[in-house]
């Protein structure tokens, strides 16, 4: 069998079957539907060839010259997506359902491929349905805080007690500030974040609370999905008003590497805004490994970035909501009691 489903389709009735994504490398990196695997019909410098042809000469031209790449590969293609799909069942898309998704389905099917689909529209259809997820409307209830407050650790207790969750930190790789790369995973591109979290957010329920931490456009290097952004600007914030000392606490475990160079590197990085003699007693600290009053003089900076942060939003949408200390299962029940005050204010 071989024909063309929707990318909706795949989703509800065909996601057990393994995904060849048959663009180039380059393109594939740039962003995938995750859990793809990358069989390229060109490389990145093929690819590039077969479209100058294309535009300085002609399509028949380009084809032609994209059959002469493409034919010395051929038991390639068959060889590397049987490893993928051993029982001859596969689905299969390039940028926009084309010639290049077409004609290695095809190949496969003239090859024993016993059930071989390829995705109408291809990968543009899937980035076309992650943005439109982002758009809808979500019951977002937004953590804030200041810097240390155990936010990330708070959203991962509600996960375990089975609320709807999304770590954004989590899936940038990134814990938001300069310090926040240290001891991470090399970022991904923005794109593959918005594919990543989308594969979180089609899970959950848009009409369910969803705790999620307030967060800036941009985590590291990975840029925030505009809309979803949006949403997460206009919700209601719910702050954890942890005092400094505990968050300095937190930070100081959090941070305790071996390797203190790179936290040296980020410290040197905000010496305009942290001052220079803060500059100096905090590297001066770190290199005593005293990391709790490295955070203390730390956070003098982060409060005051995010407090002017906070000023910014409608007063109205924030609810403070003190807590002794950055334990995560006190402070999520406080947090799960002022969400349900708001929501019988609502009601009522």
């Amino acid at each position: 069998m071989l024909d063309e489903i929707t990318i909706e389709s795949y989703y509800s009735n065909n996601k057990w079957l393994p995904v060849v994504d048959v663009r180039s490398p380059r393109e594939f990196e740039k962003g995938h539907i995750p859990g793809a695997i990358n069989i390229p019909l060109f490389s990145n410098e093929e690819r590039a060839r077969v479209g100058t042809i294309y535009v300085q000469k002609s399509r028949e031209k380009a084809i032609e010259l994209g059959y002469k790449f493409v034919t010395p590969k051929l038991q390639h293609f068959i060889d590397a997506s049987r490893a993928v799909a051993p029982d001859g069942k596969i689905v299969i898309h390039c940028w926009r359902g084309g010639m290049r998704s077409q004609s290695f389905a095809k190949h496969l099917h003239d090859n024993n491929f016993s059930e071989v689909h390829v995705i109408h529209n291809g990968y543009k259809a899937y980035r076309h349905m992650v943005l439109n997820l982002f758009a809808q409307p979500w019951n977002l209830k937004v953590v804030g805080g200041y810097t240390g407050a155990g936010k990330t650790h708070l959203l991962h207790y509600l996960d375990e007690q089975n609320h709807q969750t999304i770590d954004l930190e989590g899936l940038a790789h990134h814990k938001g500030s300069v310090f926040g790369g240290i001891g991470q995973p090399e970022q991904p591109t923005s794109e593959q974040f918005e594919n990543n979290l989308y594969e979180k957010m089609r899970l959950l329920n848009p009409a369910a609370p969803l705790f999620i931490e307030d967060e800036s456009l941009k985590i590291g290097k990975v840029s925030m999905p505009q809309t979803l952004y949006q949403q997460i600007r206009s919700a209601m914030i719910y702050f954890i008003d942890v005092p400094r000392e505990e968050r300095a606490l937190l930070l100081a475990n959090d941070y305790n590497f071996d390797n203190i160079e790179p936290l040296a590197n980020a410290i040197i990085k905000i010496t305009k805004r942290l001052g220079g003699l803060e500059t100096k007693q905090a590297l001066e600290l770190l290199y005593q490994r005293k990391f709790y009053e490295v955070a203390l003089t730390s956070l003098n900076y982060y409060d005051k970035t995010y407090l002017k942060g906070l000023q910014d939003r409608d007063p109205n949408k924030i609810r403070m909501i003190p807590c002794c200390d950055t334990t995560p299962s006190l402070n999520a029940q406080r947090l799960l009691d002022s969400v349900k005050q708001d929501e019988c204010i609502t009601t009522n």
